[in-house]
């Protein structure tokens, strides 16, 4: 029985496209004037300090700058460029420069999932922080309520084990009673490899007759 259900972002709730070519050139055209507009107030420092710490250099701020955009054109899943990316992002929701895409379909299945009681948890590689903006600044108004938790990088790494093993402890349920979906097979291996059930969107291309997952064209293919 499925008590919990921890979902992807990109290319599983929201569109690929929304955050390849909408959040990332806004967050990369802005990262330097924030950075030196921010940088001596203490959250934004913390992140810097952990980009230096990374980096094993002894970096100022415009090579810390320099180094971001690298991060950013070689979509490096590195904790503290998603918390700055956040930060920058929220700023544009609130200016609304863009609300946070969902599928109609996703939508609309995760609220029948939280009316039947199923717990839902969202995973990302994302900050906890730009999680929350997307949701809270959807298409379809604020769909925070929706879930019970969210979970970035800081909780490891998506495509190791250990990750969701971690995850399910948070959740307090057992991994055989936690539904994972993604659109990323090696994410998805992971996740059966920590003992959850998983799902594979995949909403364009061809379906993998060999893949040991479960597979959807959409939220409407999904039985739990």
């Amino acid at each position: 029985m499925i008590k919990a259900i921890v979902t992807d972002i990109e290319g599983t709730t929201s569109s690929l496209s929304f955050v390849k070519d909408v959040l990332f050139p806004y967050a990369r055209e802005r990262m330097a004037e924030f950075v030196r507009a921010h940088a001596q107030e203490p959250a934004v420092r913390n992140e810097l300090e952990e980009v230096r710490r990374l980096s094993g250099k002894n970096l100022d701020d415009a090579k810390i700058i320099e180094q971001l955009i690298r991060w950013i054109e070689e979509d490096k899943k590195i904790t503290p460029l998603k918390s700055l990316q956040g930060m920058i992002w929220e700023d544009g929701y609130k200016k609304s420069a863009f609300k946070g895409h969902m599928y109609e379909d996703a939508v609309r299945h995760l609220k029948e999932w939280k009316d039947a009681g199923i717990a839902l948890y969202v995973f990302s590689s994302g900050s906890v922080q730009a999680q929350k903006l997307l949701f809270a600044h959807s298409d379809y108004g604020d769909l925070t309520p929706l879930f019970s938790g969210y979970f970035d990088t800081l909780i490891g790494n998506k495509r190791e084990a250990d990750a969701y093993r971690k995850i399910a402890e948070a959740v307090g349920a057992p991994p055989g009673d936690i539904l994972f979906l993604s659109d990323i097979r090696e994410e998805l291996d992971a996740a059966k490899t920590a003992g959850m059930q998983t799902l594979w969107l995949v909403r364009n291309g061809t379906l993998d007759a060999q893949t040991r997952h479960r597979q959807a064209r959409s939220f409407d293919d999904i039985s739990v």
